[in-house]
């Protein structure tokens, strides 16, 4: 038995079976973290091995007493480095909180810990969590599970390529602009923005405006996925906003549909959006397994302006990013990295009013989507409108379609299909679509109706059945297990 090669769910049935014990896999990730992490930097502020073995081993005590703490049960566990770990540094990779330690666990820490995990350390995330490239100046660059010469994606890059490269079982993620969606695509992998309040946030600042961030699971299967949000998600009386929690036990008896289910494919959103060449097609390649599946997949219009929709968008995230970021620009704005002073600054000029309307707006947006839904059961777009790129980049300055480059005007508007779930506050899934050329992942968004992700977690379930020859390209070192 290859510990670090079992699926999520195969581990937890292996150590309640006592096939297998939490020091033996903690000793078992612990050496392929030493192995490979220097050459991927997937993740940092790494824990002493000796307090973790002693963690591991009360695990064994307890399963041996027959207390089990739940599903993750002795796994070692890698918040990201945006979430709040007592004792352990949260930089959210930034200089100015490279000695920042939490006194106490987040409400996320709280639940995976309660289910059982030991937190070994935290995954590598862009500064502030802006930007779908994964590079900070207290850690460095996180490289590409497939090519260390491309980028990782972002903002849960850490996370990503901790998983595909089986430094961990399970991984979190966070999701404001795809920052969840994109590195699972770009890394070959499962992830899920819940639907907005679906996985509570606390401590927070504020609990009643920002809602368009969400933490959710990530994992190299559909099985493992549902077993996590299980864990993550549920209600809390500090989250107001937060969602009843979902029916117990919900991971397992989930069951595979896609016969009879309405597809409604997005695309470019009739060439409004810039695709690098290949985009389209491999979520094509993926939209056909759908139909062998008995979907129907129909393309549609988006029929809003997706122009409008992203002023929308600007206007929320100028303000939401800008009150998270103040207290550190004020410490000195050379210490603060340009995308988020331009975040900042953008902001400056906005009135409460001029907030407002953009709320307006997001409602109107939202009250569209629902009229789309009313249509087909989900909607479909890329994960990503471009290839992952050489990790030395900062971001895409342009965009190379088969019509010509696509200049940005903005350091993400490159990820501008991203924002559409988002924006509406819909669960979205992102699932494998194959390789490009160079060996290179994509995946595209399965977005479902408002709450819900039971029927989106059941349609990937029968998708993951028909893709198993995407899923069993795996990392060159994985190979070599």
């Amino acid at each position: 038995m290859v510990v670090t090669e079992l699926s999520a769910n195969e581990l937890s049935q292996a150590i309640h079976g006592k096939q297998v014990s939490c020091r033996e896999v903690m000793q078992a990730y612990l050496l392929r973290i030493e192995n490979l992490n220097p050459r991927f930097n997937a993740l940092v502020s790494l824990q002493d091995p000796a307090p973790l073995l002693a963690q591991a081993h009360a695990c064994d005590t307890d399963l041996a007493h027959g207390h089990s703490r739940g599903w993750l049960h002795g796994f070692p566990i890698a918040l990201k480095d945006l979430v709040d770990v007592a004792g352990i540094p949260t930089t959210c990779g930034s200089p100015l909180l490279r000695d920042n330690i939490p006194a106490i666990d987040a409400l996320l820490t709280q639940r995976l810990r309660s289910a059982g995990g030991i937190v070994i350390g935290k995954t590598n995330t862009p500064e502030w969590g802006l930007g779908s490239h994964t590079f900070n100046e207290v850690f460095g660059t996180t490289r590409n599970a497939y090519n260390p010469a491309f980028s990782a994606g972002g903002s849960s890059g850490g996370a990503v390529v901790a998983l595909a490269q089986r430094l961990l079982p399970i991984a979190d993620g966070s999701d404001f602009m795809g920052s969840l969606r994109n590195p699972a695509a770009w890394n070959n992998l499962f992830g899920l923005r819940p639907s907005q309040g679906r996985v509570p946030a606390y401590p927070a600042g504020d609990v009643w405006v920002s809602q368009l961030s969400t933490d959710g699971p990530m994992a190299r299967n559909m099985r493992d996925l549902s077993h996590l949000l299980e864990v993550m998600a549920g209600f809390d009386a500090r989250a107001p906003l937060s969602l009843a929690s979902l029916p117990p036990g919900f991971a397992t008896s989930l069951q595979p549909k896609a016969r009879g289910l309405r597809i409604g494919w997005l695309g470019d959103l009739n060439g409004y959006l810039p695709m690098q060449a290949g985009v389209l097609q491999a979520c094509e390649n993926g939209l056909r397994r759908l139909e062998g599946l008995g979907c129907m997949v129909e393309p549609v219009s988006l029929g809003y302006s997706p122009e409008s929709a992203w002023q929308t968008w600007l206007a929320w995230r100028r303000v939401l990013t800008a009150s998270r970021i103040a207290p550190m620009v004020a410490r000195g704005r050379s210490f603060v990295k340009p995308e988020a002073l331009w975040e900042f600054d953008q902001a400056a000029g906005m009135s409460a009013s001029d907030f407002l309307t953009a709320s307006n707006q997001r409602t109107a947006f939202y009250q569209h989507m629902l009229g789309l839904m009313r249509r087909f059961d989900v909607l479909v777009l890329p994960s990503c409108q471009v290839w992952p790129f050489d990790a030395a980049l900062r971001w895409p300055a342009a965009i190379e379609t088969a019509k010509g480059s696509v200049q940005m005007d903005t350091y993400h508007r490159w990820m501008e299909v991203v924002l559409y779930a988002s924006l509406a506050g819909l669960p979205a899934l992102n699932v494998p679509v194959g390789f490009n050329s160079q060996g290179l992942p994509m995946g595209m968004q399965l977005i479902g109706q408002p709450q819900g992700e039971l029927a989106l977690l059941s349609l990937g379930l029968a998708y993951e059945e028909v893709v198993g020859d995407w899923l069993a390209i795996q990392p060159a070192s994985v190979q070599t297990l």
